[in-house]
């Protein structure tokens, strides 16, 4: 690291962590702004407010603006530089332009880095508080009701071969009003488990099932016995038996990625939203890296109207970046375009732009 690897990455940084930080007071002003009545109703102290929601907003805020802030951080202080003649005198100095990119691209990575992590396990965090706090306050029409159940049907395949359904379901009580299991093999049914009632049992944390009728069968033969009491074993537990449409924002990405697997296994439908969720995680980090380096070539050239002319190309850049995000976002969730490439193709598109302006930058 030479003092112009510090000079550069330094203002790099500071820009960044000034902007966002300005950023996010002004999106904080504005919410509070429109959940103020919010907040009277649910009668919460400022103190209660602020751990219970903001500590979740903050960071949700903080991580769905991290890519653009980083790329409009760059044009700016790259075009002060720029403009004072600085970019001239480095290159003049006969450092190659190249070289005068190391600092940008360690800044990329540095926070790209920081934003991969945050994606991973912190944010998933602060989802839960805010989420929570937005379905008992402010979703009035949620499926979560307080005090009285969601009463639900649910069947799923649980494994391979088994196949479980489950009718009135109680989100409250974690219980059901009937219940039965059948184990598939060689389309046939070999085991079938049927009861009157099954509730989940916190402290075994397993299902219990009340007067069961077991059947055991294997070609001809066939064993039933009844069991007022059966303990059983599934490959699910009872906060997945609800309709939570934070839960894929909840969720770590390791702890994503096993639900995924576990509805796939199932059988379950609509997952590309959850799958378009856990390969963004790893697609944004390196979006910031791409638009750094974007930023730095496009804002290193001096030209008349200053840093005007960046900016503007800036923020029609970035409109640009959102709205192809967006695009393949609804073509993977409504439509059969895949996840992965859902994910990674503004990535992939805007590569190849900075790519090309790199080769048209003067260097």
């Amino acid at each position: 690291m030479k003092i112009l690897d510090w000079y550069i990455l330094k203002r790099f940084l500071v820009t960044f962590f000034f902007t966002i930080l300005l950023i996010t007071v002004i999106s904080v002003v504005v919410d509070t702004s429109e959940k103020a009545d919010d907040f009277v109703r649910s009668g919460l102290s400022t103190p209660d407010i602020i751990t219970k929601y903001y500590f979740g907003f903050v960071p949700h805020i903080v991580a769905l603006i991290f890519p653009l802030i980083v790329f409009i951080s760059v044009i700016f202080f790259t075009s002060k530089l720029a403009l004072r003649s600085e970019i001239i005198a480095i290159l003049a100095g006969g450092i190659t332009f190249n070289r005068m990119l190391r600092p940008f691209i360690m800044g990329g990575c540095i926070l790209a880095g920081i934003l991969w992590i945050s994606n991973m396990f912190i944010i998933p965090k602060a989802q839960e508080i805010r989420s929570d706090f937005q379905i008992r306050y402010i979703d009035g029409n949620s499926s979560y009701r307080q005090g009285g159940g969601n009463y639900q049907n649910y069947y799923m395949r649980v494994d391979s071969i088994t196949y479980v359904g489950i009718r009135s379901y109680d989100t409250t009580s974690k219980s059901a009003g009937s219940f039965f299991l059948q184990q598939i093999k060689n389309d046939k049914v070999v085991y079938n488990v049927r009861a009157e009632r099954v509730f989940w049992d916190t402290a075994k944390k397993n299902w219990t099932l009340e007067n069961a009728i077991e059947r055991k069968i294997n070609g001809t033969k066939e064993e039933v016995k009844m069991v007022p009491n059966m303990r059983i074993r599934l490959n699910f537990v009872p906060s997945e038996l609800r309709k939570d449409e934070y839960l894929k924002d909840k969720l770590s990405s390791p702890e994503l990625s096993r639900f995924i697997e576990r509805e796939e296994l199932r059988g379950a439908e609509g997952l590309n939203t959850l799958k378009v969720e856990r390969y963004r995680r790893d697609a944004t980090p390196v979006a910031v890296l791409i638009l750094s380096i974007i930023g730095a070539v496009v804002a290193s050239r001096k030209i008349r109207g200053g840093s005007g002319i960046h900016l503007a190309f800036g923020i029609v850049t970035a409109a640009t970046f959102i709205l192809m995000d967006r695009f393949s976002t609804v073509f993977s969730i409504k439509g059969n375009f895949p996840p992965l490439l859902a994910a990674w193709l503004p990535n992939i598109i805007f590569a190849g732009i900075a790519y090309w302006l790199y080769k048209k930058a003067p260097k």
